[in-house]
């Protein structure tokens, strides 16, 4: 059975105290916690068997490189991918965009069109501008509506055989609207298109299954996951990846090398130049098999609890606005005080022991959408409860009693 309180007992930060408050962490969306059984493997790593992986016939590097090549079956394995090599690790949901952003730059020419929609991260967007502006191809934009939730009516007026790519986030980082990512993806294939899932929100509390979805790339984070920073993966399709050029040139994806000509490995090694971090590959691996052991449904059942509770809650503040109110979303509340900056409630609740995060996400589009400049973003996990809502809520409170 789910206990928070035994649940919170595995995230040692949880216990610790911000400006003479109890911790309040609500900033999960940026960067969830890590548990100790993960610390415990980032520990074990360094302590036992810190080696390069691949390269070496020693104990400590084929102990290391057996504990990495095992993690990333576990992360196939997890979102069910066909082939372990069709799981490439990056550093990041980012590097992951802007490593098939950059194999796309010899596909596209002048006249294709990609598309992107109004939700995305930055992240999601700079690099289809930097991709159009070396290919000549133009970028198109799915339109929102005051729900937050993408017009599909317009998505299916911007298909047409010109388009070769779409991305979408599964999950609006700065709302939390769950987007329709099944009929994109189906819609798309039907002209051609290949599709992109920016999934840094989405993985920390749903199970995405890449073969049911056929999508053609999925992204994510391990630091959205109870995993470390600095480390995530790509998935790719066999057939895509096989087309895409090598983003970086270097040790270990390389086949052969000489001075007139260079052959590149197979995959993934093609796609992971230079000594890969090691210890954050394994201890994805670790956060993977937490949040399993947890359930993915039973997380999602108690952050939508989670979710209502804090809505009504914060919705009977008399001033407060909630922005991103989709019937399909996840476990994320934008909100503004009518007449009070967001930045200037973030310091408040700060001084309460309460993190939440403020301004525009990272999502500026959303923002001028809504023409405000920001929100206060107060986002749950699966460790939060609900006396922590009440005390974000007084929290609120205070900060517009003092503000106003």
């Amino acid at each position: 059975m789910f206990n928070v309180e035994t649940i919170r007992k595995d995230f040692p930060i949880l216990s610790r105290e911000v400006n003479g408050k109890p911790l309040v962490y609500f900033d999960n969306a940026a960067t969830s916690q890590t548990p100790q059984q993960v610390i415990d493997v980032i520990v074990d790593y360094y302590s036992n068997y810190n080696a390069n992986i691949h390269r070496g016939v020693h104990s400590l590097s084929q102990e290391a490189t057996d504990k990495y090549e095992q993690a990333r079956q576990k992360i196939q394995a997890h979102f069910n991918a066909k082939h372990a090599h069709e799981i490439i690790f990056t550093s990041g949901t980012t590097h992951g965009i802007n490593l098939v952003a950059n194999g796309f730059s010899s596909l596209l020419t002048k006249g294709d069109e990609i598309i992107v929609s109004a939700l995305e991260h930055h992240s999601n967007i700079v690099p289809w501008q930097m991709l159009c502006e070396r290919t000549g191809a133009s970028l198109k934009v799915i339109p929102m509506n005051q729900d937050g939730e993408l017009v599909i009516s317009e998505f299916d007026a911007l298909l047409s055989e010109k388009t070769k790519l779409i991305f979408v986030n599964h999950i609006s980082n700065a709302l939390g609207t769950i987007n329709p990512i099944e009929y994109i993806i189906k819609q798309a294939h039907l002209v051609g298109a290949a599709v992109l899932i920016d999934g840094a929100q989405s993985t920390p509390h749903i199970k995405p299954d890449v073969q049911a979805l056929d999508v053609d790339f999925y992204v994510a984070s391990a630091h959205k996951m109870c995993g470390p920073t600095g480390q995530g993966m790509l998935y790719g399709k066999e057939e895509w990846l096989k087309k895409l050029p090598p983003y970086q040139g270097g040790g270990e994806m390389i086949a052969e090398v000489t001075f007139e000509k260079t052959t590149y490995a197979d995959l993934p090694h093609k796609f992971e130049a230079g000594t890969p971090n090691i210890c954050g590959g394994i201890a994805f691996g670790a956060a993977v098999d937490y949040m399993n052991a947890i359930g993915f449904d039973t997380i999602a059942s108690y952050e939508q609890e989670l979710l209502e509770y804090a809505t009504e809650k914060l919705q009977s503040i008399e001033g407060l606005t909630i922005y991103g109110t989709s019937k399909h979303k996840t476990s994320v509340i934008s909100f503004n005080l009518d007449g009070i900056h967001p930045y200037d409630v973030g310091t408040i609740l700060d001084k309460l022991g309460i993190a939440v995060r403020t301004g525009h996400h990272c999502a500026q589009p959303i923002m001028d959408f809504y023409s405000i400049p920001g929100t206060v973003r107060a986002s749950f996990a699966f460790y939060n409860t609900k006396a922590e809502i009440d005390a974000l809520v007084e929290g609120v409170k205070k900060a517009k009693m003092m503000l106003s």
